[in-house]
């Protein structure tokens, strides 16, 4: 394998950083600060990792003017460290680029229009209708259904399933076990007996979403289920059927949300939030991990559920607890009703 090596004033001058050091200085990959060797660039992000910075060996880090003020070694300075890490990364990634083509194994119908620098996998099926963009990888094994467009730029990795009439826009990634336009949860219920209905939307993904592995989207019912630009998904996330995520939102692992839900730009859901159908998240809310959203949310900030986290024995009696608090509440009630009766006569006919 061909080594990966840039010099420190190559990689300073695509930052636009100001170098403190060797420009010279051979830098082969990224490491964190208490991993890192001379050969490795580093980064101070978080600043409870300071305590590792003083015996870093790194060639250099990537630090802020203020945190470089108290650091001996070589150093490219920058406004963002955790941002300039994020570019520098990429001229690092081992990830093997595909060849433009279409393997011999693949299946792909004959009016299924593909870009002739595209490329795509082993024993990969693109049905009719479909389109290709310049530049899109479809891994091993994918699934493209009838009518789908696949946007310039796309990288779909092995085993992706993109159901029929989906469109996905430019520059969109997508991991692996990901189902994009599965049928949604949609039955009426006669007499006790579920009956299907018909999903027959389809899915939007605006361009540059990111997409984590086994993570779904369903189809709309009859509109489409829609995901605007630079959204990005963890794994194992499930939105419904009918879903509008706004542009930019960031969703952690095991998000669940109920169809139509809508969901605004520069929102961020931690792992294993819940929402309930139905309901509106306006721009801008962070929601904490583990919270169960029930009703709309129309004003920007952070919000929560549930109970944090006690030792056991502690949360035991907490919980023993929360059965009584009904019974407390009425009899609270009870004594305000008894205290309000009291009048100032009765006061001062007691004090006499």
């Amino acid at each position: 394998m061909t080594a990966i090596v840039f010099s420190l004033g190559q990689l300073a001058e695509r930052l636009g950083a100001t170098l403190r050091g060797a420009a010279d200085t051979s830098i082969t990959g990224l490491a964190t600060l208490h991993e890192a060797g001379p050969a490795h660039l580093s980064f101070l992000a978080n600043p409870q990792y300071r305590k590792f910075l003083a015996d870093c060996k790194a060639g250099a880090v990537l630090l802020t003017a203020a945190d470089a003020e108290g650091y001996a070694g070589a150093a490219l300075i920058v406004a963002n460290p955790y941002l300039a890490y994020a570019e520098l990364s990429h001229l690092f990634d081992r990830k093997p680029r595909a060849a433009a083509g279409v393997h011999a194994t693949a299946i792909v119908a004959a009016d299924a229009v593909v870009d002739a620098s595209a490329s795509v996998g082993a024993y990969a099926v693109i049905e009719s209708g479909a389109q290709i963009g310049a530049g899109v990888t479809i891994g091993a094994q994918c699934f493209v259904g009838a009518r789908t467009v696949v946007g310039e730029g796309g990288w779909l990795a092995p085993r992706v399933t993109l159901y029929h009439d989906v469109h996905i826009g430019k520059r969109v990634v997508i991991q692996s076990g990901a189902v994009i336009g599965g049928e949604g949860f949609g039955f009426a219920n006669e007499k006790g007996v579920w009956q299907k209905i018909a999903q027959i939307g389809g899915v939007t993904l605006g361009d540059d979403v990111e997409v984590g592995s086994n993570t779904t989207i369903d189809r709309g019912a009859l509109a489409d289920t829609i995901i605007g630009n630079g959204v990005k998904l963890d794994n194992q996330i499930m939105i419904a059927h009918n879903v509008q995520v706004g542009d930019h939102t960031a969703m952690a692992a095991c998000v669940g949300i109920s169809g139509s839900t809508k969901i605004g730009k520069h929102c961020m859901l931690a792992g294993g939030v819940g929402l309930v159908g139905h309901i509106e998240i306006c721009d801008g809310v962070f929601v904490t991990g583990m919270t169960m959203v029930t009703r709309s949310i129309t004003e920007p900030g952070s919000y929560s559920s549930g109970t944090a986290m006690q030792p056991a024995a502690e949360w035991r009696k907490s919980a023993a607890r929360f059965r009584t608090l009904d019974d407390m509440a009425r009899r609270l009630q009870q004594l305000e009703k008894r205290l309000a009766a009291v009048t100032p006569a009765d006061d001062a006919s007691s004090d006499a």
